[in-house]
């Protein structure tokens, strides 16, 4: 193997770092706009770049996981969850709990801590990307002998979101209906 410089990228890593300055910024649009609907788009944008970090990663597989799970099924439920609730289109007061700075520093922590593990465990490891790393019958064998219970888990979870939002739409169209119904000066 030769040696590998650090000053000289390829236009793979460069691409890498792009989209992942793509991603962050979707992620940061994500969780400080107060727009709950515009949140929702913003997580489409960071999880579909997450997904082309994947490809220039060559592991297709997790790529495509990526594309059909997050993007394909959990943002459509999030999105159909936000409609039957009838959430906000428009700006939401709800939206700011009014602890942003305590969010700030928090995440700014979280993210230190992140970045100094990572870069102090893989330090000196490089990825040969000439060939794939996503081979789909290692990850196949490894999801369902050792992470089956996660992912069952999850989703019945989102099973759960999706009855709750149900229900809370009911509620309100029938309290909605029973309000609609009374003489004014009962309501």
């Amino acid at each position: 193997m030769t040696s590998r410089e650090l000053l000289s990228p390829s236009g793979q890593e460069i691409v890498f770092l792009l989209v992942g300055l793509v991603v962050l910024g979707a992620a940061v649009l994500c969780v400080t706009t107060r727009q709950l609907v515009h949140a929702a788009l913003w997580l489409v944008v960071a999880l579909g770049g997450l997904a082309v970090e994947y490809l220039l990663l060559t592991a297709e597989f997790v790529a495509w996981v990526q594309v059909l799970i997050y993007l394909g099924s959990v943002v459509v439920l999030l999105l159909f969850g936000l409609m039957l609730t009838k959430a906000p289109i428009g700006p939401s007061p709800d939206a700011d709990s009014g602890n942003r700075r305590v969010a700030l520093g928090v995440a700014i922590a979280s993210a230190a801590t992140l970045v100094t593990l990572v870069v102090d465990a893989f330090r000196t490891t490089w990825i040969d990307l000439d060939t794939p790393h996503g081979d789909a019958a290692a990850l196949g064998d490894s999801l369902f002998r050792y992470w089956v219970l996660p992912f069952e888990a999850l989703s019945v979870l989102l099973l759960a979101a999706l009855v709750g939002a149900i229900t809370l739409s009911r509620t309100r169209a029938a309290r909605a209906r029973e309000t609609a119904g009374r003489p004014a000066g009962e309501r």
